[in-house]
This record gives structure tokens, sequence and C-alpha cells, in this order.
């Protein structure tokens, strides 16, 4: 099921990989945006044929791409942290005398969120996507400071894009694959890697 679930989420990310013959319009200054992502050894993988039948989306879809590649490096990176006991001090929810170091780890730690808190992230994600970085911006670029630096030199801007494309379908395989190997199981990643197991289909002790 994990390799299933792996190679899907594979096809979907690498989908946008693009044709090196055709001409680009993109808003990344001197690099060609149809030349990122054709990385060996898939090249280019666009099995629905949507480079050919919809190439007015293709901008559209490597912008969705790359957000989620973020958004799903941040989660990897705040995964590991909290799996090996790092948090935030202090209180999440005064209110409900829950602090930060009372939310469980992994996928049931949402459950451990206030209603109010819920809406709260909600309304977040609603005023970055919608204001401060929103869907219509295919740029990638949304000025925030180092991140958004405009590198000049085209080939080492193709390589950093390249990087930031492959960690960030990496880091959506990396996040969906342990929050389906931890329902599986019923082990966090800590508690996988403190038992030594590896495999999403055994007993979740030993290796195997």
């Amino acid at each position: 099921m994990k390799l299933l679930l792996a190679t899907v989420l594979a096809g979907s990310a690498a989908a946008f990989a693009p044709a090196a013959q055709q001409a680009a319009s993109s808003s990344l200054n001197m690099v060609n945006e149809l030349e990122l992502g054709a990385t060996a050894p898939l090249g280019v993988f666009d099995p629905l044929g949507w480079l050919d039948n919809e190439p007015e989306s293709f901008e559209r879809r490597r912008a969705v791409e790359r957000k989620h590649g973020r958004i799903a490096m941040a989660a990897m990176v705040g995964c590991i942290v909290h799996n090996n006991g790092i948090h935030f001090d202090g209180y999440l929810s005064p209110s409900a005398n829950l602090k930060f170091e009372d939310v469980p780890q992994g996928v049931d730690g949402i459950r451990a969120i206030p209603t109010a808190g819920l809406l709260q992230i909600l309304f977040f994600f609603a005023l970055v996507e919608l204001a401060w970085m929103p869907a219509s911006d295919y740029s990638g670029d949304y000025g925030v400071g180092w991140f958004g630096d405009d590198i000049k030199n085209p080939e080492e801007k193709a390589r950093k894009l390249n990087a930031e494309l492959n960690n960030g379908r990496a880091a959506m395989m990396g996040i969906m694959g342990n929050m389906v190997v931890e329902v599986i199981t019923g082990q966090t990643m800590a508690e996988q890697y403190a038992a030594g197991h590896i495999s999403p289909f055994g007993d979740g002790q030993g290796v195997f």
C-alpha cells in the first residue's frame, strides 16, 4: 500500500514536469519554467497528456505543485521536530489549560486543538491564500524577504528551483506516507523508529 501510494503521489506531482521543446511563458525571470521538474530518471512524466491537451493550465498546476511542496516541506520538518519532543513553551489554550507539550504527536494532535484554535488556523490559511500569497499569483515569488530574493544567474536560479520542486515532491510523499503508515500501524514516527519498525504490515514490534 505504501509503495502504491508513493507511486500515485509521484505521478500526480511529477505529472506537471514539462517537455523541454515547448516555448516557455514563465514569469520566473530568465528561467524556462517548462524545463523545470523534468528530472532523471523519469524526465517528462505526463501520463494524462495534460501538456498537449491543456497547455493553458500548466502554469496554474505548476504553481499549485510548488505551493503544496512548500507546505509539505514545512509539515515534514514540523513532524520531525514534534516527534523529537521539541515543543513551544507555554499554553496553546490557556482557557482549556492546554499546553503545547500536551498535544499528542502525529495525526491525533489535531484532535487536541480546541475548535476556536482550528478556526484561527483556517482563517489564517484564508488570509494567506486570498490576500498575502494569492492563488492567482503563479510566480511563486511572494516577496517575503530572503525567500523572495531574485537570483540573477539563470543557471543558479534553475538549479535552485529544480531543488525546490524535487524537495517539495519528496516532502509531499513523505508527509502523506508518514500519516498513512501511522494510521495503519497505530504508531507515531518516533514510536516506529524506537521499535525498529520499518514495515507498515508488521505487528509493530521489530523490523517486520
